[in-house]
């Protein structure tokens, strides 16, 4: 059975308000063998004013399914940091990669390999903008406010939905989404979903790696927060079966050639790319997609590739507003909500803009 506590943010305040002489408190943020986060905290002397300054760290990887027992160290190297919403003051949030012992990425260490390409391909100015869905669950288990033992009404009213009854956990998403304007994530906006209980926010535009850095780092916060409502956040496609929208990850994409007149010429030729490598793009657009992308609920098959303009029911979107200009960007709709965002803005660039000799996306997403 779930535990009812939750956090005693009255209690905590007074000892949050203790002044920590000089010290810093930077709260190092990695992904683990799962896909999931996982954190710990050290003491620093300072607040540093790069990520250079920033020590390595190591961890138990026999205890994130990242590392056997025999050989469990894993290295942490730091890549972002952020402002910590949660402690204020100078403390700081930390992002880093994880390393084997031989100096190899670790297994889930996707960020590395997709590095290299945006720094290949630094000319081409790529931004991305992720909408970034999600579900939020009650401690037993049950989706947050829904009826015990029952359903909600049907889906209509609770789209970007104002009242009681077709919004649920409003003060969870605003707290999160200033907790991430504090920390420096670029969120863009919120609003909720479909799905009673499902909400959104948007990372972006954000310029080639840092829009995996944000995203999971906006993912942190928001599991941070939900712990302090005593809530459970999914990241699960299609977390409840039956006539409900799934949870998706839409990415898009544009590049300094698409955003100048005459780019839908090559918003056209990056389709056409898209296009030929549908299966690759489906193999690293996150796990149980298959459930999601059925036809249904405002998404394509997972089988067919399509593409049209306002066609939120294609694979790719291009706006109406950007068919009428002549130049913009395009939304790739097939990305689920638990992608690895690292892989699927890796694997884009290296689709539209072109691979380089010692990377593969794919080959990535299922290293060991």
């Amino acid at each position: 059975m779930s535990s009812t506590v939750v956090s005693q943010a009255p209690i905590l305040a007074k000892y949050l308000d203790l002044p920590q002489k000089g010290k810093v408190i930077a709260e190092y943020v990695w992904i683990d063998g799962t896909n999931g986060l996982r954190t710990k905290g050290r003491t620093l002397d300072k607040k540093p004013k790069s990520i250079d300054e920033l020590p390595e760290w190591n961890f138990d990887g026999s205890s994130t399914e990242q590392a056997p027992g025999h050989d469990s160290d894993v290295y942490l190297r730091p890549v972002a940091m952020y402002d910590d919403p949660f402690r204020r003051g100078d403390n700081i949030l930390v992002l880093a990669e994880t390393y084997n012992s031989d100096g190899t990425p670790n297994k889930k260490n996707h960020r590395a390999a997709a590095a290299k390409l945006f720094e290949a391909h630094k000319g081409e100015e790529i931004w991305f903008g992720i909408e970034q869905e999600y579900t939020l669950f009650d401690q037993y288990g049950d989706v947050y406010g829904w009826p015990k033992g029952g359903f909600p009404g049907p889906q209509g009213p609770y789209y970007c939905g104002v009242g009681t009854g077709k919004v649920y956990a409003r003060d969870v998403i605003e707290a999160h989404y200033r907790a991430c304007l504090y920390a420096g994530v670029n969120v863009s906006g919120i609003n909720a979903e479909v799905m009673p209980s499902q909400w959104e926010f948007q990372v972006g535009p954000n310029l080639g790696i840092s829009m995996g850095d944000e995203l999971w780092m906006a993912r942190y916060i928001l599991e941070r927060v939900a712990e302090d409502f005593g809530v459970k956040v999914s990241f699960h496609p299609k977390p409840l079966q039956g006539d409900w929208n799934g949870a998706g990850c839409h990415t898009n994409v544009s590049t300094k050639s698409m955003r100048v007149e005459g780019g839908m010429a090559h918003i056209e030729s990056a389709i056409e790319k898209l296009s030929k490598r549908h299966l690759e793009h489906i193999g690293v657009y996150g796990e149980d997609n298959e459930k999601r992308l059925t036809g249904k609920h405002e998404t394509a098959s997972i089988t067919q590739f399509s593409s049209g303009v306002a066609n939120r029911g294609c694979s790719i979107r291009i706006p109406r507003s950007v068919s009428k200009d002549g130049y913009g960007y395009f939304e790739d709709r097939r990305p689920a909500s638990n992608i690895d965002p690292y892989l699927v803005t890796g694997i884009m660039v290296e689709t539209v803009c072109g691979s380089i000799d010692g990377v593969d996306m794919v080959a990535e997403a299922t290293r060991d």
